[in-house]
């Protein structure tokens, strides 16, 4: 009878193993994939920027040969021949929008979150359910009415204007990683604070804030990240090429004249290079970020 027993037991956990096994092949068989075909769609675009407009008509899928930089010369060409266009002055502008985003979206989703996490009143669950069902509606459809409120307070043309529409847009994402985080944190430190005679505000920022650095880093990289290349926003409120930034500059250069494939490469590479950089700096953070809040309690 025991025999009988062991042997069923060793059965059923054999086919338990075979199912993960199995699962986990699957997972993985489609993360490469996935890995695969967004690697592959990055170096087709750099390998094509290489490339004459004709060769890249006749054969686009093979690696260059004979390599040219003569596209990117013509997109800095221009730039340099355009009235109001540089491209130095185009990353000034993409950084002091984007950075100013960045932080207006930490500081306020962070104290919101650090509210959410650790008070209880009023409408809080309504409040989540606000927050969790406001990122399925794109910030596209929205575009119309906030054109209308930026233009009715005069900041069109402005970067304030495109930083407060992207501050709101990526305040719920904030507030739901950060929240998260917050909630596995331990209270008795925050408490001893407060019978220290620590403010609220001295308890986030002297307290909280140093020890959710992963997820406050997550969250900054992935609004800096999207607020980058929000061109859709920005050609809206921006109509004027001195405040444009670097996405809405270079994409202006190359539909200018036409579809010129090999132009579009480069100004692809030069948007999306120095973001590439920054993600591979700082992709550590991002992982720890994203599963810290998950990992605890």
């Amino acid at each position: 009878m025991m025999d009988i027993t062991e042997t069923a037991f060793e059965k059923q956990v054999s086919k338990s193993k075979l199912k993960n096994t199995l699962s986990m092949v699957l997972v993985y068989s489609v993360l490469v994939l996935w890995a695969f075909i967004s690697i592959y769609m990055l170096f087709w675009v750099v390998n094509n920027s290489f490339r004459e407009r004709s060769e890249i008509l006749n054969d686009s899928f093979s690696l260059v040969t004979n390599p040219t930089a003569e596209n990117y010369r013509t997109a800095f060409g221009r730039l340099s021949r355009e009235e109001n266009m540089s491209i130095g002055r185009a990353y000034l502008n993409s950084l002091i929008i984007s950075g100013s985003t960045v932080i207006c979206v930490t500081i306020l989703g962070g104290l919101a979150a650090y509210a959410m996490a650790r008070y209880s009143f009023r409408f809080k669950k309504v409040l989540n359910f606000i927050f969790a069902g406001s990122l399925l509606f794109p910030a596209y459809t929205l575009i119309v009415p906030v054109f209308r409120m930026i233009q009715e307070i005069g900041l069109v043309n402005n970067p304030i204007g495109v930083i407060i529409p992207q501050t709101a847009v990526n305040l719920a994402f904030a507030i739901i990683i950060l929240m998260g985080f917050i909630k596995n944190l331990p209270t008795e430190i925050e408490e001893a604070a407060y019978l220290e005679g620590y403010g609220v505000f001295s308890v986030f920022f002297r307290i909280v804030l140093p020890v959710t650095k992963p997820a406050f880093a997550t969250v900054g990289i992935f609004t800096f990240l999207w607020s980058y290349n929000d061109l859709f926003l920005q050609m809206s409120i921006l109509r004027k090429r001195v405040s444009y930034p670097v996405s809405a500059l270079l994409n202006e250069i190359s539909s200018q004249f036409g579809t010129d494939f090999g132009l579009m490469c480069s100004a692809t590479t030069i948007v999306v290079i120095p973001v590439l950089i920054v993600y591979l700096i700082l992709q550590k953070n991002i992982m720890k970020g994203l599963t810290a809040g998950a990992i605890k309690g």
